[in-house]
């Protein structure tokens, strides 16, 4: 009797290798992780002890919401994919909105009852947003992961310079302030040589705000490190073999941070005042509140949420090998929604999978969802050990910037690789679907501020290049190839995303 083979996504790896897999998965997505957390935490005005609470309640939190994913909670949620669940950056501008309406502790129990409504709100559709799963054949699928990949790239491109492009210049404040001195003078002479019944004019500065270079932005020692972790991992990618090869990106990240430490660029001094042990509790700032704008708003956020996460489901799909269907999708998408409840229970905020982990499954070619599992436990760990979470939060950016070029690259490189496998020669409209897809999808990089004039309610949904790709490809693909479902069997002799567009058609 022949027993089937198992699966690399199910294949499970020797306890060793699974925690420096898993422990390579926190490292990537860390940074990430942590910076919804800071960024909300500033704008509710908390306190840094209650900043800290946050973080905390955030990494258990994405510990947790991965293992529901990965591990599979029943048939109804966790797709067990390779997948990584992080605070979205989605949601970061409409909290932002409830923290300025509503500060301290009071808008923090606003954002938690928001993403408990919203998630609920989205577990109920997230069946519905599976069915879309027949409108992503390979032409659409492979230019949103490609979109995926060059959006990421300005991410690991920050990290490398140091922060994102708005940090290479700062205000030269004496400058300013002797502009707008010499201003005022001006109107002020102006307004006495002019009759009492002439409107003062307004004060008009000589020239542009005076900006001076940022000396942390770019700096070339710390571009020559992040340098140094990319010539290491593409060493290791070359000449190492099995599991040195499959932790490349990790063993990079610890040489440049032996460099970092070396030359005075990381410090400990935080995980000497953190805490060994801190119990996350549901709850921590109080009942949350429940407002029907802030529920509505953020439910909007997470339709975003699991458009984006759907792609990423569909590039995991093709990249392990493992078909997916309309099912598994629904379960994924239902995970997403279930991770912004407990986010909302144990203080935190909406959930979804982390693109930066998608790479790294690239890179290292590992494709068990049991690494994912081995990290969910870890990033728990992380949660309730701050002077662990303190440790690995003193890597320095620029050193993740070295390894986040390599995986973000491999993310495009995959939808590329998609797109190889489209017809183009026989059906010229594929050329337009990518073409016009991309330009959509490549407006909120070049041109950030493209929807200022527009109402701020739509800002979330306007600025995911993510999401403008996947509208319109998805609609260009029915405009030009209609909405017939595309047979499974052709994704499987492309070598494409193997999902089961038949029973989505059926359903």
């Amino acid at each position: 009797m022949k027993h089937q083979s198992r699966h690399p996504v199910d294949e499970k790896l020797p306890l060793g290798r699974l925690s420096a897999l898993g422990l390579q998965h926190v490292l990537v997505m860390y940074a990430g992780a942590i910076a919804v957390p800071l960024i909300v935490g500033r704008a509710l005005k908390l306190s840094p002890a209650e900043v800290t609470m946050l973080i905390s309640a955030d990494l258990f939190c994405c510990g947790l919401v991965t293992l529901i994913q990965s591990f599979g909670l029943g048939s109804w949620f966790g797709n067990r994919l390779p997948v990584m669940m992080g605070v979205t950056f989605a949601a970061v501008g409409p909290m932002v909105a409830i923290a300025n309406a509503v500060s301290g502790v009071d808008g923090a129990r606003a954002m938690f009852g928001a993403g408990i409504g919203a998630g609920l709100l989205a577990i109920l559709i997230a069946p519905l947003m599976s069915r879309m799963l027949r409108f992503f054949p390979p032409v659409v699928t492979g230019t949103i992961i490609l979109v995926i990949g060059v959006s990421l790239m300005r991410v690991g491109v920050g990290w490398a310079m140091g922060g994102q492009d708005s940090a290479a210049q700062t205000v030269d404040v004496a400058r300013l302030a002797t502009m707008v001195d010499d201003a005022k003078a001006a109107a002020a002479a102006s307004a006495a040589a002019m009759p009492e019944t002439v409107a003062v004019p307004a004060l008009k500065l000589a020239g542009p705000i005076p900006m001076n270079p940022n000396p942390a932005y770019g700096a070339l020692d710390d571009m020559a490190i992040a340098a140094f972790v990319l010539v290491v991992v593409l060493a290791l990618v070359k000449y190492a073999r099995g599991f040195v090869c499959n932790i490349s990106i990790l063993l990079g990240i610890v040489a440049g941070c032996s460099v970092a430490y070396a030359a005075g660029k990381m410090h400990f001094d935080k995980v000497g005042r953190a805490n060994w042990f801190e119990l996350v509790t549901p709850f921590a700032f109080g009942m949350p509140t429940f407002d029907i704008v802030m529920i509505l708003t953020l439910a909007v956020v997470m339709v975003v949420v699991m458009i984006e996460s759907a792609g990423m489901f569909l590039a995991l799909s093709d990249m392990t090998g493992k078909k997916i269907d309309q099912a598994q999708l629904a379960a994924g998408l239902r995970t997403d929604a279930l991770g912004t409840v407990i986010g909302g229970v144990f203080n935190t905020f909406p959930h979804t999978s982390f693109s930066q982990n998608v790479g790294l499954v690239a890179v290292t070619g590992v494709k068990s969802r049991w690494v994912c599992v081995a990290g969910g436990i870890i990033m728990i760990v992380l949660g309730m050990l701050p002077k662990m979470a303190a440790l690995v939060e003193a890597i320095p950016q620029f050193v993740l910037g070295g390894a986040g070029l390599v995986m973000f690259g491999m993310v495009a490189a995959a939808g590329i690789r998609i797109l190889s496998r489209v017809d183009f020669q026989n059906n010229r409209f594929n050329l337009y679907i990518v073409a016009l897809s991309i330009g959509f999808g490549l407006i909120p990089l070049v041109a950030p501020r493209w929807a200022q004039q527009m109402s701020h309610n739509l800002h979330p949904l306007l600025e995911s290049g993510i999401l403008l790709t996947a509208v319109a490809a998805v609609a260009l693909n029915l405009f030009f190839n209609g909405s017939r479902a595309v047979p499974a069997a052709s994704h499987e002799e492309h070598g494409g995303i193997e999902h089961s567009v038949a029973q989505a058609g059926k359903a």
